[in-house]
């Protein structure tokens, strides 16, 4: 051991760093000292005190490990160790040890190591998980855009490798999607942001408790967790303002555009003539009304042929 350290409370605890209860905790805590005293008797070290480091979670520095034969050396540093215990037998299996002046050799991560384990950040699984399914709902939302669709399907991805290797929880990852229904829905449901607003709430408590088996490590931030939540909720409600909106407008092509429009007679219509709509000229109808040239007209209807219904208009239209 190094100076000023020290070494113990090897008392079992579950991976939420809670206690365990009941006959579970007597079966661990019975396994976990058994297997220590077991070790400890083997390599010559103080049974004892390994059995108490387990039920009553004892600590010892590293002057009283070593005085207590917890430990064999204390070294400051990994070359001071080295020469230490050069020409120390190993028990039980007794081989004799040459390590003096041994060369070191550090093994750092490799690039690709190191970004893989930046992955299993909580924060950025649920930015990529979010990502991913506003790029996936966009794409639903609108067939043929391909880029929101790609970027989510990859968002998405990452995001399910960083679920794959934390434990998570089901509450959690159950609100998570329920969160992402909710944002989805609000396009087909006029709830005037209600549902969003639920999305949103959801979405904190499940980013909240999705890493909550993990332990401390692997919290979330709760002010990331707002802005992501917010941004999502703001972006969903003013895309789904946007396809309601363009559903809800008069259609502005086609001959469907025709209705309610004003024109004026070019031709008598007695009662078929010309009319000029928009600027074009269009064969019309006018019923049992002859109307003659340069009279204002109003389109009511088209017919299979595209010939226009119109009635006589009180507003004059300008002819150009």
């Amino acid at each position: 051991m190094a100076p000023n350290t020290n070494i113990g409370s090897s008392t079992p605890i579950d991976v939420g760093g809670g206690n365990i209860q009941s006959d579970l905790r007597r079966k661990v805590v019975n396994d976990a000292a058994a297997s220590l005293r077991e070790l400890a008797r083997t390599h010559d070290r103080n049974v004892a005190w390994a059995d108490a480091a387990v039920r009553r979670a004892s600590n010892l520095g590293a002057t009283e490990a070593l005085r207590k034969d917890v430990i064999d050396v204390m070294a400051p540093t990994l070359p001071a160790l080295l020469n230490k215990v050069d020409g120390t037998k190993t028990v039980p299996k007794g081989i004799v040890l040459h390590t003096k002046d041994a060369e070191i050799t550090n093994v750092d991560m490799s690039l690709w190591q190191e970004i893989l384990d930046t992955l299993i950040d909580p924060n950025l699984i649920v930015l990529f998980m979010s990502i991913g399914t506003l790029g996936l709902i966009v794409e639903l939302w609108n067939p043929g855009l391909i880029f929101p669709g790609t970027v989510g399907a990859i968002s998405l991805i990452i995001g399910l490798f960083g679920l794959q290797v934390l434990p998570i929880s089901a509450a959690g990852l159950l609100l998570m999607l329920l969160a992402f229904a909710f944002f989805a829905a609000e396009a087909f449901v006029p709830t005037h942001g209600a549902i969003t607003l639920a999305g949103a709430v959801c979405f904190v408590l499940g980013a909240m408790l999705l890493f909550e088996p993990a332990g401390a490590t692997y919290e979330v931030s709760l002010p990331a967790v707002i802005a992501m939540a917010a941004a999502l909720a703001g972006l969903m409600a003013f895309a789904a303002f946007k396809i309601v909106q363009a559903r809800r407008a008069p259609v502005v092509t086609g001959t469907s555009e025709l209705v309610g429009q004003l024109g004026v007679v070019r031709d008598t219509l007695s009662p078929v003539g010309t009319v000029f709509v928009r600027g074009e000229l269009w064969k019309a109808r006018s019923g049992d009304v002859p109307l003659e040239r340069g009279a204002p007209v109003r389109v009511d209807s088209i017919d299979d042929e595209l010939v226009l219904e119109v009635e006589p208009a009180e507003q004059p239209v300008p002819v150009t």
